[in-house]
């Protein structure tokens, strides 16, 4: 059978068309060691009132990024329909088994979620919750903002967003919606390898896609989780689906055009950062060094900056290996 007719398992306990407040699950069914009969329970809200545009927030694409899953599950209990000109679509814990065993990818599969896209109705656990978001959520959305944070191993400034498209007027629609986020930072990045991304996924099908970077440590701050809830809010006015004015905040404007931008680790060992998240960086500059923990007697392997710009991300642990992105540099647009 064509895959394309295939029908994905995940059976929803909501009405996407009733209006109202509903909290329910997107029900995978799972068979395994302890529950034969079992299922992959995903939570999902949906808030409608009438007519008018549908926004689909998620959080949890990566089990150990903290921000999306809280604010969502804090939005999914408060959003009063009477107040909402739409629908609004939440789903906090996207990747719900990477939530509940706090990694980045399913402890089921170990599926990367947001590289599985569009995913198979027969595959994997995680292909299928893929695919059941390609084939039946996205092409519901207007908006879609996915919200992230570094997980365990990185750390970033805080900041909305969006990806240079070919189509610029998509592009120029995503940003809008990156700058009413009011993060204090908006990134125009360039992803590197955009294979098997939900955002290529959301873009390909014409969506305004939002996405965020708001810190990292495998941790949420009271700052951060303030800057994801007030971010939500924010889109939702900005689209029209809620009434009242967008909370505003200084934003600084960042983009990422090209590889340059980050720094690779060629050697494993312990991290020795030069630079603090925020400080400027020169050309050249040494940013980081690498301590060989294997013995003493050895010096540090140096890494500079290939461009000017801010120090937007670094690697969060203090052990590395070879491979890891050590930092990340972000230039700042005038």
């Amino acid at each position: 059978m064509s895959e394309t007719l295939l029908r994905n398992p995940i059976r929803p306990t909501v009405d996407f068309e009733r209006d109202g407040v509903q909290h329910g699950y997107l029900r995978l069914p799972y068979s395994r060691d302890d529950s034969a009969w079992g299922a992959v329970m995903i939570p999902v809200t949906v808030v409608k009132n009438g007519s008018g545009p549908t926004a689909l927030f998620t959080g949890g694409n990566h089990g150990d990024e903290y921000e999306g899953p809280l604010a969502l599950s804090k939005l999914a209990s408060s959003l009063d329909p009477k107040a909402v000109a739409g629908r609004v679509i939440i789903v906090p814990f996207m990747n719900a088994p990477a939530v509940w065993a706090g990694t980045r990818t399913s402890p089921i599969d170990q599926g990367n979620l947001n590289r599985s896209f569009p995913g198979r109705p027969d595959g994997t656990v995680t292909q299928k919750i893929a695919d059941y978001f390609q084939r039946s959520l996205l092409p519901m959305a207007d908006l879609v903002l996915d919200i992230h944070s570094g997980g365990k191993t990185l750390d970033f400034l805080p900041f909305a967003a969006c990806h240079v498209l070919p189509d610029k007027a998509q592009q120029a629609r995503c940003e809008a919606g990156m700058r009413a986020f009011c993060a204090p930072y908006c990134m125009r990045m360039l992803e590197q390898d955009a294979q098997g991304l939900y955002d290529t996924a959301a873009e390909a099908l014409g969506k305004v896609f939002v996405t965020t970077e708001l810190g990292g440590g495998g941790s949420i701050s009271a700052r951060t989780l303030a800057i994801a809830e007030r971010g939500v809010r924010n889109l939702l006015v900005h689209f029209e689906l809620l009434d009242g004015e967008i909370e505003s905040a200084e934003s600084v404007m960042l983009d990422m055009p090209d590889g340059d931008c980050y720094v690779c680790s060629e050697s494993d060992g312990l991290l020795e950062l030069c630079k603090d998240l925020g400080e400027p960086v020169q050309a050249g500059e040494l940013l980081a060094r690498v301590h060989d923990a294997r013995g003493t007697g050895v010096g540090p392997v140096d890494y500079h900056a290939r461009r000017s710009g801010l120090l937007a991300a670094r690697h969060f642990p203090g052990r590395v290996q070879i491979g890891d992105t050590l930092a990340v540099i972000a230039e700042v647009v005038r």
